[in-house]
């Protein structure tokens, strides 16, 4: 993995990794059920990890910014929980049960819109700050290679 420029740089590289993964699973035929589940399992694994360093890592250095962070923070908590969830119930789930595709559908639309979100507003604000997003970075990128090893 090639080290990221910053924390903001790492966290879009992540968001655009599991678009083009949900972009494949789009891709599949109805009855593609093994890639559909290796896809979903790779995206949730991925998503989860993504979602751990945030909340470790990226929004508590964000707390620190002050009330413009606030809002948004507790916006992205919500959709984490909501993401956290449908990820749980794909996770238990088989590809060609009732309703399978429909929740992955809808997980892609919520982190699209989530993703789009934090780097249309976040990402922004968060680069006008002092915190130091090089360091940030390298805590994040430890981090995920950590929670990548063991999940």
């Amino acid at each position: 993995m090639t080290k990221p420029a910053d924390a903001i740089a790492l966290l879009t590289a992540d968001h655009a990794h599991a678009r083009a993964l949900f972009k494949q699973y789009d891709a599949l035929g109805e009855r593609a059920f093994v890639t559909k589940k290796n896809i979903a399992s790779d995206l949730c694994k991925a998503l989860t990890v993504h979602a751990q360093i945030e909340e470790e890592i990226f929004y508590p250095a964000l707390r620190t910014q002050g009330k413009p962070f606030h809002d948004m923070l507790d916006e992205a908590a919500v959709e984490h929980g909501g993401a956290k969830q449908l990820i749980a119930q794909i996770e238990a789930m088989a590809p060609q049960d009732d309703l399978y595709d429909a929740k992955v559908k809808v997980l892609g639309e919520q982190i699209d819109h989530h993703a789009s979100e934090e780097e249309d507003a976040m990402f922004p604000l968060t680069r006008k700050t002092a915190l130091d997003l090089v360091a940030l970075g390298a805590q994040l990128l430890a981090r995920k290679e950590e929670l990548m090893a063991t999940a």
